[in-house]
């Protein structure tokens, strides 16, 4: 979905996102316009942009914003952990399990706000299962059969072009689908000067 800021309601104090210039007051505009929105949301930038600052700032302006924000990046949890980092498991899942099971983060991130960083680096594998809780709005932990429903609000980013990855055969395009449904870009430093100063 694509936004226009021209007639967004008048620019919202986001504390944490500094910057004056035009394009950065469109940013603030845009988010207080899909913030309320409990669509997906996909947050792209270059590395230090501050992509979570923006998913803080749209949870934050939401009616979410007493929830849990759970944020997770994919690219610094090593892959044979984050499955279960992701979903959580029961007792004797797997060896060195915790004899209580763990909840994962996704279901942590109940009736609130769920930040996927570098989402891109999501495994294959697991961008099925994460696809899965997606459409059935529930999640199964490692070792278990047990659906347990889940109510969140997505909010990924990534600094990759995730659409070539697609052709490449490395992202699902039907996870691409349901993620990509509010497109927010964040301009680099070095197309808004002005805003050095204040930083």
């Amino acid at each position: 979905t694509s936004f226009s800021v021209a007639n967004a309601p008048d620019e919202p104090h986001i504390e944490q996102l500094v910057g004056e210039c035009r394009v950065m007051r469109q940013l603030k505009r845009l988010i207080s316009r899909i913030a309320p929105s409990p669509s997906s949301v996909m947050v792209v930038g270059e590395s230090g942009t501050g992509k979570e600052v923006v998913a803080r700032a749209i949870h934050k302006l939401s009616g979410r914003r007493n929830k849990p924000f759970i944020a997770i990046n994919c690219a610094a949890i090593p892959e044979q952990l984050l499955e279960s980092e992701l979903f959580g498991y029961v007792k004797g899942a797997f060896t060195g399990a915790s004899a209580n099971g763990k909840t994962g983060l996704i279901q942590a991130a109940n009736t609130g706000t769920l930040f996927l960083d570098e989402i891109g680096n999501l495994p294959y594998h697991l961008q099925a299962k994460l696809l899965t809780v997606l459409q059935r709005r529930s999640i199964v932990r490692v070792g278990s059969n047990t659906p347990i429903p889940i109510h969140i609000r997505l909010i990924c980013a990534t600094n990759r072009n995730l659409q070539e990855m697609v052709v490449k055969g490395e992202f699902r395009e039907d996870l691409l689908y349901r993620i990509n449904t509010i497109h927010v870009e964040i301009p680099p430093l070095r197309e808004r000067k002005e805003d050095i100063i204040p930083l």
